[in-house]
């Protein structure tokens, strides 16, 4: 169960620490804020690793325009949004994404 993150700095090939991120969750057709964070040194959101979710759709917003103005680069996109499925309470979902100022790729596994 719970959901863990990472971002990776595809610049600079390394972690990519200090992204602020959000994690929302909808709810009649409407994304509410659920939590919070910043990625560690390591890049890793892990404060989320041990939570219980509700099945149902969710979002991580990374804010990829505030960590590139701390490397005083713009970016293309002002946050990177990865959208979600949790079917069961017992899923646990990883998502990693690279960042760089004009493409972003992520990949997301789950199991359950």
């Amino acid at each position: 169960m719970g959901v863990s993150a990472r971002s990776m700095d595809g610049v600079y090939g390394r972690p990519a620490a200090g992204v602020p991120a959000c994690l929302e969750r909808i709810s009649d057709d409407t994304w509410e804020p659920v939590a919070r964070v910043e990625t560690d040194v390591d890049g890793k959101i892990t404060a989320w690793a041990d939570w219980s979710f509700r099945p149902g759709a969710h979002r991580i917003l990374f804010d990829s325009d505030r960590y590139f103005a701390g490397l005083g680069l713009a970016a293309a996109y002002p946050d990177i949004a990865v959208a979600f499925r949790i079917r069961d309470e017992s899923d646990t979902c990883v998502i990693q994404v690279v960042l760089a100022p004009s493409s972003y790729a992520m990949h997301f596994e789950t199991s359950g």
